[in-house]
């Protein structure tokens, strides 16, 4: 591709073109160069088309829809406050689980942090918790869950692994279980700190009472994530199958029994799910198009002589993906980003020996805290937007949270062992 092509779609970009139009001329203009048949953008679309697996997408994101637009967040939060409430910075700990459970299965930080932020950062703040650290833990947490199952950035980084046949082979289980540990790592992390932080905080006693009534309260949402996971890892659905079962479930649930999402509302909360996946495979068909062609033109592996003639040890590449994917996470969406930039990456990465699991696992964890790196990360602006606070704030109030879950991401990417060790076992 020249120089005066390159350019003019950094244009449409400064333009705002939308993404998948950029990405669409590139692969165009990169076969019609290159005398293949335009169709091959349509066979890419069919190809995609005829996975299985494709079909978990849409289904756990209506799911998480509704689960959005119904009171699930408000018991949730009841939930674990009755039963972590009694502990030193217990209510912090009850924003940090709420937000991870919250995340993963909306797949959106965002809508965590308007869904769950007007009951979370009011009920600190009563609690006796400073302003500052209260914006910090939601807008950090916001994005914590997307390494826990069934989050949509898991499930479509091993689509694209899986059409990239680089490197050793990758399946949704494997990223699912892949991110159990990184995941509780952040947690685990983020939790010692804020009970260090909030030790001097008056606590509640337990009450049995109060947790029997909040554990009725969200009896029928407790067995979610038993269902979804509990079905996968013991052989008895595929993943496309508990997608379709947690979809019909969580239908059930919010639409017939609580009734908190009513049948006229349901067009509705369906369109606003179905926009965004539909957004996600446009891109997603036109990337894989657009990623032949790079490869057909030997792209990754001219980028890998280029890189490797710089950078010799595999230990300088995780230091430099890190800064760069950082960066990028303030930039893009996740899931722009990741039919982007993956295709670029898991080929190079495979020739530093990165098993792409572990690759796939770093690029989400790394996604995770760019939503909130300044200056212009995409949390940020929600949270300023949400809480009517501004963005300096915002700022001072998420860098100890940032710091934390930086040390986290670090640890991901040199302990390859917390990320390989439970698909190891699958």
């Amino acid at each position: 591709m020249t120089t005066l092509t390159s350019l003019g779609l950094i244009v449409l970009a400064l333009l705002r073109t939308p993404l998948f139009a950029i990405i669409a001329a590139a692969a165009l203009l990169g076969f019609y160069r290159s005398g293949i048949d335009l169709t091959a953008v349509v066979i890419e679309f069919y190809r995609l088309a005829e996975m299985p697996i494709l079909l978990a997408i849409p289904l756990f994101t209506f799911a998480g829809y509704l689960l959005s637009e119904s009171r699930a967040a408000v018991r949730l939060v009841h939930l674990t406050q009755a039963l972590l409430g009694w502990m030193p910075g217990g209510l912090a700990i009850v924003a940090l689980l709420a937000c991870a459970f919250f995340t993963a299965f909306t797949g959106a930080s965002g809508v965590t942090i308007v869904a769950l932020g007007a009951l979370l950062v009011p009920a600190m703040a009563q609690a006796g918790y400073g302003e500052n650290f209260n914006l910090g833990l939601v807008t950090t947490s916001g994005s914590l869950g997307l390494l826990f199952a069934p989050s949509v950035p898991l499930i479509l980084y091993a689509v694209i692994a899986q059409q990239l046949g680089v490197g050793e082979p990758v399946t949704v289980d494997d990223m699912f279980l892949a991110g159990v540990l990184p995941g509780l790592l952040m947690l685990a992390l983020l939790s010692v700190w804020v009970v260090w932080v909030n030790r001097g905080q008056p606590l509640r006693a337990f009450s049995r009472t109060e947790a029997g009534a909040a554990l009725w309260e969200a009896r029928w949402e407790i067995p979610l994530p038993f269902i979804v996971l509990g079905g996968i890892y013991t052989g008895y659905f595929a993943v496309s199958e508990a997608a379709a079962v947690t979809a019909l479930y969580v239908l059930i649930v919010e639409v017939g029994i609580y009734r908190e999402v009513s049948l006229r509302k349901l067009p509705g909360v369906m369109r606003d799910a179905m926009v965004l996946v539909g957004a996600i495979l446009i891109i997603l068909g036109l990337s894989l198009a657009s990623t032949n062609y790079l490869i057909d033109a030997g792209v990754p592996a001219k980028l890998f002589a280029m890189i490797q003639s710089h950078i010799s040890d595999r230990l300088t590449f995780l230091i430099l993906l890190n800064i760069f994917l950082l960066v990028l996470g303030t930039m893009l969406d996740i899931f722009s980003a990741l039919v982007i930039m993956v295709p670029l990456l898991l080929p190079i990465a495979t020739g530093y020996n990165i098993h792409p699991v572990h690759l796939g696992i770093i690029f989400l964890a790394n996604m995770q805290i760019g939503y909130f790196t300044p200056p212009v990360g995409m949390n940020l602006f929600i949270a300023s937007y949400r809480f009517k606070k501004p963005v300096m704030q915002l700022y001072r109030a998420t860098l100890p949270f940032f710091i934390i879950l930086l040390l986290a991401v670090l640890m991901i990417t040199y302990w390859p062992g917390l990320s390989l060790s439970l698909p190891s076992l699958g």
